[in-house]
C-alpha cells in the first residue's frame, strides 16, 4: 500500500536519512520570536535504539557449534537487534532451533515511555517468516492490542481478509492484514509497517483523539508465528526444524509530549520524560502545573498552543484550583480560583482586602503592604470594619475622623463609652431669664424624702426604670430643658420601649432652673419615669426621649442597685406586679 514511510523503509540509507538531524531548529521551538507559546514536538527518533529487547527464545543455551551464549564471539543475544551498530553489525539475533510449528517467538521492546509511532521495521538475516503479528501496549506491557498482521494466508493465520488497497473501510484506524514480509535478493527479508497504512486518509492527528490513541505506545512486540515453507502451510508435520534470525529492529516515532515539549530527557532516576513547557508537567506533559490552573489542560496543535496559564493572584497566593463553572461564565477565558490568599487579601484573585483592612492607594495591588489595617477607634467607632476603598470607619453619633478618633464640630467629649461625643450645650435658664423665680422653687420642686430603698411596689408603679449617664448640661427648649443622655441599662419599659443608646432626658424648665433634679454631666443616675418617654411633639417644644417630670424619681446611681433591680425585673416578668 503506498504511503510514507513504505518507500522510505525499502533501503537502509533512506531510513537513516529520515532519522538524521534536519535543518537547525529555532532557539526555542515552543515559543515564537515574540515569546508567545506555540505547539512543539520532539524530533523523529528510533525509539528502540539501545533499548533492551525481551526475546522468548535465544540460541546458545545449551551451546551448539553455531551458537554459544557464554562465548561473546559466537553469541547471538537479542541486544543485537537494537545495538547502535545498525546494519553494519555482522551479527544477528537468532532463536533456538524449533522442531516443529507453530512455536511462536516474541520480541518485545519496552520504549521507556509513551511514544507516538510512525513506523516499525525489522530486517531478517534469513528467509523472512510467512506470518508475523505486530502488537503494541499503552500500559507498559500489562495489556496488548494489534497494530497489524503480515501473512501470505491472512484467512488461515488470523481469520482476516487481506488489507484493501485504499485503506480501512471504517471511520478510524484498525489492524489490517498485509502481505508477508518482503524477501530480498540476498535471501534476507524486511518487515516494514507504517502507522499511516492502517489509517483512513484525511485524518488529522491534532483533531482526532482516535488517531492519537492509535499511534500511542509504550511497548512494541513482534510475534513470529510461522516460518516460510515451500509446501502447504497447513501441513505442520512437513516443516523441518527451523529458527529465526533478525537484526536492526527500528521503531520510528516521536516522544509523546502532547505538543508541549520539543525534547525528552532522563530524570534523576533514569526515566525518560518530556522537557515540558507551556506551564505543563508530567511524563507526557499531560497536566497543568499546580499554579497554572486558569484554564483546563489541552493538547497543543499546530494552530493553537493551549498553554496552561498561571492563576492571577497578584502575588498573594501560591496555590489555586480550577473551577469549570467560572470558566464557562467568563466566556472560556479564566477559571482559576486563588487559595489561601496572604498579606490580608481576599477574593478569587486576591484582589481586594479582607474584612478589617482597606486598600492603600499609594501602593500597587501586588505589594505585600497593599492592605492596611482599619485601626478603628475602640470607643469612637461603631464597628471594627471600615470601607475597603477609603478606609473610613463607621463612627458613632457626633464622632468624626478616618478612624473615628475625635468629636465632630458642635460636639464635645463625654465620659460615656456609649456616647463618647455629645452636643455642646447651650446655656440653660438663669435667674434673670428663668420663668420661675428662685423664691418659687419650693412650689415647683420638693426634694425627695425618706429611704432610697426600691421596693417591688415602687418599681411596678413606674412606667420605666433605666440607668442613664448625663452627657452635658441642659439646653432650654421652651417649657422644657433637654439633657443629652446615654441609656446604659433598661430594667423596665412601658408602652414605648426604652432602648439602650443615645437619647434625651426632658425636664420641666421650672424644675431645671431650681436644680431639681440636680443632673451633673458625666454622672450616672437611676430614672424611674412616671409616663411614656418617647412620645414625639409634646407640649412646649418637647421632643422624643425620656421624661423626668413630677412623679418621676431621679437618684444618683449606686452599683449595689443592679442586682436588686434585676431581681425585681424577673419578678415583674413572672407577673408579680399585678399582685403588688
Amino acid at each position: 500500500m503506498p504511503g510514507w514511510p513504505w518507500g522510505l523503509l525499502l533501503t537502509a540509507g533512506t531510513l537513516f536519512a529520515a532519522l538524521s538531524p534536519g535543518p537547525p531548529a529555532p532557539a526555542d521551538p515552543c515559543h515564537d520570536e515574540g515569546g508567545a507559546p506555540r505547539g512543539c514536538v520532539p524530533g523523529l527518533v528510533n525509539a528502540a535504539l539501545g533499548r533492551e529487547v525481551l526475546a522468548s527464545s535465544t540460541c546458545g543455551r545449551p551451546a551448539t557449534r553455531a551458537c554459544d551464549a557464554s562465548d561473546p564471539r559466537r553469541a547471538h543475544p537479542p541486544a543485537l537487534l537494537t545495538s547502535p551498530g545498525g546494519t553494519a553489525s555482522p551479527l544477528c539475533w537468532r532463536s533456538e532451533s524449533l522442531p516443529r510449528a507453530p512455536l511462536n517467538v516474541t520480541l518485545t521492546v519496552p520504549l521507556g515511555k509513551a511514544f507516538e509511532l510512525v513506523f516499525v521495521s525489522l530486517r531478517f538475516c534469513s528467509a523472512p517468516p510467512a506470518s508475523v503479528a505486530l502488537l503494541k501496549s499503552q500500559d507498559h506491557g500489562r495489556s496488548w492490542a494489534p497494530l497489524g498482521f503480515f501473512s501470505s494466508h491472512c484467512d488461515l493465520d488470523y481469520g482476516r481478509l487481506p488489507a484493501p488497497a485504499d485503506g480501512p473501510a471504517g471511520p478510524g484506524p484498525e489492524a489490517l492484514c498485509f502481505p508477508a514480509p518482503l524477501a530480498q535478493p540476498d535471501g534476507s527479508g524486511l518487515l516494514a509497517f507504517s502507522m499511516q497504512d492502517s489509517s483512513p486518509p484525511g485524518l488529522d492527528l491534532d483533531s482526532s483523539p482516535v488517531l492519537q490513541d492509535w499511534v500511542t505506545a509504550t511497548d512494541v512486540r513482534v510475534v513470529l508465528t510461522r516460518p516460510s515453507t515451500a509446501g502447504d502451510p497447513r501441513d505442520m508435520e512437513a516443516i523441518v526444524p527451523y529458527s529465526y534470525a533478525a537484526t536492526d529492529l527500528q521503531v520510528g516515532g516521536r516522544c509523546k509530549c502532547n505538543g508541549h515539549a520539543s525534547r525528552c530527557l532522563l530524570d534523576t532516576q533514569g526515566h525518560l520524560i518530556c522537557d515540558c513547557r507551556h506551564g505543563t508537567e508530567g511524563p507526557d506533559c499531560g497536566r497543568c502545573k499546580p499554579f497554572y490552573c486558569d484554564r483546563p489542560w489541552q493538547r497543543a496543535t499546530a494552530r493553537e498552543s493551549h498553554a496552561c496559564l498561571a492563576c492571577s493572584c497578584n502575588g498573594h497566593a501560591r496555590r489555586c484550583r480550577f473551577n469549570m463553572e467560572l470558566y464557562r461564565l467568563s466566556g472560556r477565558r479564566s477559571g482559576g480560583v486563588c487559595l489561601n490568599c496572604r498579606h490580608n487579601t481576599a477574593g478569587r484573585h486576591c484582589h481586594y482586602c479582607r474584612e478589617g483592612f482597606y486598600r492603600d492607594p499609594g501602593r500597587a495591588l501586588s505589594d505585600r503592604r497593599a492592605c492596611r489595617a482599619c485601626d478603628c477607634h475602640p470607643v469612637g467607632a461603631a464597628g471594627k470594619t471600615c470601607n475597603q476603598t477609603t478606609g473610613q470607619c463607621p463612627c458613632k453619633d457626633g464622632v468624626t475622623g478616618l478612624t473615628c478618633n475625635r468629636c465632630a464640630p458642635g460636639f464635645q467629649q463625654s465620659r460615656s463609652p456609649v456616647a463618647p461625643c455629645v452636643k455642646t450645650p447651650i446655656p440653660g435658664p438663669t435667674e434673670d431669664s428663668s420663668p420661675v423665680q428662685p423664691q418659687d422653687c419650693d412650689s415647683h420642686c420638693k426634694p425627695a424624702r425618706g429611704s432610697y430603698r426600691i421596693s417591688l411596689k415602687k418599681f411596678c408603679k413606674k412606667d420605666y426604670a433605666v440607668q442613664v449617664a448625663v452627657g452635658a448640661h441642659g439646653e432650654a427648649r421652651g417649657a422644657w430643658t433637654r439633657f443629652p443622655v446615654a441609656v446604659l441599662a433598661v430594667f423596665r419599659s412601658g408602652e414605648e420601649r426604652a432602648r439602650r443608646g443615645s437619647s434625651a432626658l426632658w425636664v420641666p424648665a421650672g424644675d431645671a432652673a431650681c436644680g431639681c433634679p440636680r443632673l451633673l454631666p458625666g454622672r450616672r443616675y437611676l430614672l424611674l419615669g412616671g409616663g411614656p418617654g418617647a412620645a414625639a411633639g409634646g407640649a412646649g417644644g418637647r421632643g422624643p426621649g425620656l421624661i423626668a417630670a413630677r412623679g418621676s424619681l431621679v437618684l444618683p446611681w449606686r452599683d449595689a442597685w443592679t442586682r436588686r433591680l434585676r431581681r425585681l425585673q424577673r419578678r415583674e416578668r413572672r407577673g408579680r406586679c399585678s399582685a403588688a
